[in-house]
Parts: C-alpha cells; sequence; structure tokens
C-alpha cells in the first residue's frame, strides 16, 4: 500500500470516527429555558438557528418568569440549560443544587435599575431608609438592591425587601404597595416608556449585570454540543444587530411588547456574543457571592470556581 493510498485511509477512519462522535454528542431532546429578557435564546428560537444546525435533536424551549425558578427546573431536571443573571446560580450553588457555568455574555450595566415613581419624595438611595422594595429573591435585582444599600451606606435591615416575581413587582409598585422597585429589562424598559417611574439608579456603578449561562452536568459534559449552541447564540446576536429592525419586531410580538419598549432595551445592549467565563467574570461572580455570604442571605459561602466548566472540560 502506496504511502497516499495509506493517508487516504487514516483521514477516512479518522472522518468516521469524527462523525460517530459528533452524533454520539448529539441528544435525541435538548430542552432550554428561557426568560423575557433572555433576549438571544428568544431570538435563537425565533429564527430557528439552532433546529437547523441540530436537525436530530428535538429542541423545547420553556419560559420561566425569572432565574430563579428556572434554576429550580435545571436542578430538578427538567431542562438541560438556561441564561440567567448574577445572583440565581449563587443562590442555586449554596443551596447544593448542581448547576455548572459553561458560558457568559459581555456585561450589561444599563439595563437593570432601582424605579420609584415620578412623584416620589424618594432622592437619593439614602432615602430608601424605612422603605419597601418589590424584587424577586435570588435574582440579579436582589444583588442590585444589595449594592444600591450599600452605596447609600444603609444596612440590609434598614429597608423592607418584598419578594415578588416581576410581574407582580409591577403590581404592587403601580398600587403603590412598595415604595420602590429593583428589576431588569424588558420590564425597566416597559415601565420607563410608559412613564410611570424615575430611576433612582440603575445598575451602572453598581453591579456589571452579567448573563451566565448555567447546564445540567450531562449536557456541561458535551464540549461539541455547546460549541454548536454558543455559535449558534452569537450568530443571533450578529444578525440582531445586522438586522436591527427586524430584531426588534421579532422580539416585540415574541414577548408582546410595543416596539418602543423592545427598541430602548435593545438600545441599552451591546454585543452578546456568547463564550466561557473569563477570569474576570468569575472574579466578578464571587464578589456577588460573597455580598450575599456576608449579609446571610444564603445558607453558606461558596466558591464559585466549584462551578465553572474549566477549559480542559471544555475541550
Amino acid at each position: 500500500m502506496s504511502a497516499q493510498t495509506t493517508r487516504r485511509a487514516t483521514i477516512a477512519i479518522l472522518a468516521t470516527t469524527a462523525s460517530l462522535w459528533v452524533r454520539a454528542q448529539t441528544p435525541a431532546t435538548l430542552r432550554i429555558g428561557f426568560q423575557k429578557g433572555s433576549f438571544n435564546l428568544a431570538l435563537l428560537k425565533n429564527y430557528g438557528l439552532l433546529e437547523q444546525r441540530l436537525p436530530s435533536t428535538k429542541v423545547q424551549w420553556t419560559e420561566f418568569p425569572a432565574g430563579p425558578q428556572l434554576l429550580e427546573a435545571l436542578a430538578l431536571g427538567s431542562v438541560d440549560l438556561g441564561a440567567t443573571g448574577d445572583a440565581p446560580p449563587v443562590f442555586a450553588q449554596a443551596a447544593g443544587k448542581d448547576v455548572v457555568y459553561v458560558g457568559a455574555e459581555p456585561p450589561k450595566p444599563d439595563s437593570s435599575a432601582v424605579l420609584v415613581k415620578p412623584d416620589s419624595p424618594l432622592k437619593t438611595l439614602a432615602d430608601l431608609k424605612g422603605r419597601r422594595v418589590a424584587l424577586q429573591k435570588g435574582s440579579s435585582a436582589h444583588f442590585l438592591t444589595v449594592q444600591a444599600i450599600r452605596r447609600a451606606g444603609l444596612a440590609w435591615a434598614d429597608i423592607q425587601p418584598v419578594y415578588l416575581p416581576p410581574a407582580d413587582a409591577r403590581a404592587a409598585f403601580e398600587r403603590g404597595s412598595v415604595d420602590a422597585w429593583a428589576v431588569w429589562d424588558p420590564y425597566y424598559a416597559a415601565a420607563e416608556i410608559s412613564g410611570e417611574l424615575r430611576a433612582l439608579a440603575t445598575s451602572r456603578g453598581l453591579s456589571s449585570n452579567n448573563t451566565f449561562y448555567l447546564a445540567s452536568r450531562t449536557l456541561s459534559q458535551q464540549p461539541a454540543l455547546l460549541k454548536t449552541l454558543f455559535q449558534a447564540l452569537t450568530d443571533t446576536d450578529t444578525r440582531v444587530r445586522a438586522e436591527r429592525r427586524d430584531a426588534v419586531q421579532r422580539y416585540a410580538e415574541f414577548a408582546g411588547l410595543p416596539v418602543a419598549t423592545v427598541q430602548r432595551m435593545v438600545d441599552r445592549r451591546g454585543a452578546a456574543p456568547v463564550g466561557p467565563l473569563t477570569p474576570q467574570l468569575i472574579a466578578e461572580q464571587q464578589q456577588v457571592a460573597d455580598a450575599f455570604a456576608e449579609l446571610g442571605l444564603i445558607p453558606r459561602p461558596i466558591r464559585v470556581a466549584d462551578a465553572v466548566l474549566t477549559p480542559k472540560e471544555r475541550a
């Protein structure tokens, strides 16, 4: 057998092996959890890019009101992957739930805020002392509130947190049952466009407002599948920026929101490609965990890096 023939045979064997390996890494079903604020995931679903790249996989999409509910489903095995803000994975890890950080988007420091009514007497963060603040427990808004209280020189006990999911929190805010509301986009943008509020503070300077992708242990051990998923998400983001008006219209129809609200939300977002967690992101997330631990808001201190997919595992 000639050297050229041997090389061709070797290449054919490797190609066959690679094909079999990729097929083995492709599940029959992939269950993805998302929220209204999961802009890239929502448009990935709308564009159908993942289904195109995984034609033998049935992709199931489930919407959740916020990150804590999504990660509860992930821990129970009801979904395989989802995206949340900074606080939900901290609470999940502290509760001993087996969830794995597998990816992240760049920070969005302008996409959440502490809100008050336009005519509210509250003018500074220090004015929150003794006030009722609505927020989703264990959400990015929870950490934003922690940081806002710190910035004001107050203690956590100086406010009255009212733990409500976004829809209920908005209702409480509108009827005056709470004095302030900490929330993220698109809820922030929707209330802002309506003129029903003003921002006492945004997350800029208080929180990076990072978005993380969390997966089940099983999915985290399938690097080829994760690579396909994150490339599809990054391609979605590229398409969003190239076809901005179309993306806004699609998302508005999906979320049942006015186009003006979605436009405000998108205006606050920069490019959002999806990739592995950087050391800086891990360090920032550790600061989130430490802040909650210091206040006794989670049952135990945690080491975030213990739940992060390592470079070797991503290979």
